[in-house]
This record gives structure tokens, sequence and C-alpha cells, in this order.
């Protein structure tokens, strides 16, 4: 459920231009990418669970052990139904650079990557010269656009669904350790790659002015 406080000029230019952007047609020329970030317990088992079988799910035991965290950073292409996924150890400025990175030139006939993303303190330019030197963090940050989401409205980002559709089909349960984590996760996203399973976002700016309208403040 959101949570809606006061909507600041601030705040409806940022949402005006995410919506703008879900609304302009597909250009792999300009991709619009959602780009975030999730936090995952990583749980050991006292004792075996019993593995999935036809018509059974897998079963656990109540007790666990706790085998740190892990990050899990997502990418996904709306329009196109594209995701890039990756698991670190940590989410450092340097973890989300050499992300970004990879992204790039995964995307070789891009002539713009146009990022919606929230206002994490790593998310900004900063981190590229941090993690590279400077001729290679320019030439990173030249093929990028941030869009940044409102503060508090994480909601605008298309990357939140995605890793929604990750928890449900697969991060969701217990993960043992981070090696078993990566392995999960790159199924999952070789899988929805190969289904090609895209975003249909249909709030609008005229949605947004009927049901939020009476949280602007002028």
């Amino acid at each position: 459920m959101w949570c809606i406080g006061k909507i600041t000029p601030e705040y409806l230019k940022r949402m005006y231009d995410i919506l703008d952007l879900y609304q302009e047609p597909y250009n792999p020329k300009k991709p619009v990418i959602g780009v975030d970030e999730k936090s995952k317990q990583l749980l050991g088992e006292k004792r075996m669970p019993i593995p999935l079988r036809p018509g059974k799910i897998e079963k656990y035991d109540y007790e666990y052990v706790r085998n740190g965290s892990a990050n899990i950073f997502v990418a996904v292409e709306p329009k196109y139904g594209k995701r890039i996924t990756r698991v670190t150890e940590h989410r450092t400025k340097k973890d989300f650079a050499n992300f970004m990175r990879d992204m790039v030139w995964s995307y070789p006939i891009a002539e713009k990557l146009r990022i919606v993303l929230d206002n994490l303190n790593t998310h900004f330019e900063s981190s590229f010269y941090e993690a590279f030197e400077k001729i290679e963090a320019d030439s990173i940050l030249s093929k990028l656009e941030f869009h940044y989401t409102p503060k508090h409205a994480s909601w605008l980002n298309v990357a939140e669904i995605e890793i929604g559709a990750l928890d449900a089909q697969c991060t969701g349960r217990r993960m043992r350790n981070i090696s078993f984590l990566r392995e999960e996760v790159k199924a999952c996203t070789k899988m929805r790659n190969k289904e090609k399973c895209k975003i249909d976002w249909r709030f609008t700016k005229e949605d947004a002015d009927k049901k939020l309208a009476k949280h602007y403040v002028t």
C-alpha cells in the first residue's frame, strides 16, 4: 500500500518525468530501465528440508542458522522484457558502479540508457569516480541518463515490480548461502528473459492527477 504524504512541486516534477518515460513507445536506442537492489538474508538449515515433489511444496523446519546476508541488484527494461541481475556480498558504491558498467556493455547499440532509480546514496555519479579512473567513469556516465524518483516514492520504479516477481518465483524462500542464491537468481533471470516477461505500466499523469491531487502542495 502506498503511503503518500504532501506532494511538493519537486515531487510532482520527478513523478511526471518518470510517468512520461513509461508512456513513451519502445526505443532500443534509448531504452528506459528501472534499477534497484534488495537485501537478502541467508538462512541455513538445522534440519534437512523435505524436498520439492510433484504436487508438494518444499517444507522447512522452523529452526535455521543465520549465514549473513547478500545483495541483489536488479535492472529491468519493462517494454522489451529484459532484465539483468547480480548477487553481491555488499551494496557499496563500487558494487553499484560495476553493475552499471556491465549493464552499459550489455547494450552495445544503445545511444543512452535512461535509468529510473531512487535516491540511495550509492546511486550518484560520485560512485563511478570512486570505482574507476576518470576516463572510464566519464565514458560510462556518457551512456547513462538518471531519472530519480521523488523521495519516499519508490513505487514509481518498475524495478520494484521485478523484485516482487523475483521474490514470488525464487528469492522469497530460504537461501542457505550466497552461492545458492546466485544459482537461483541466475536461473530465474534466464527463464524470465527467455519468456520476455514485460511490465505493463498503466498509471499515467492523468491517473496521478485524479488520485493524488488532494496531496499536491502549490
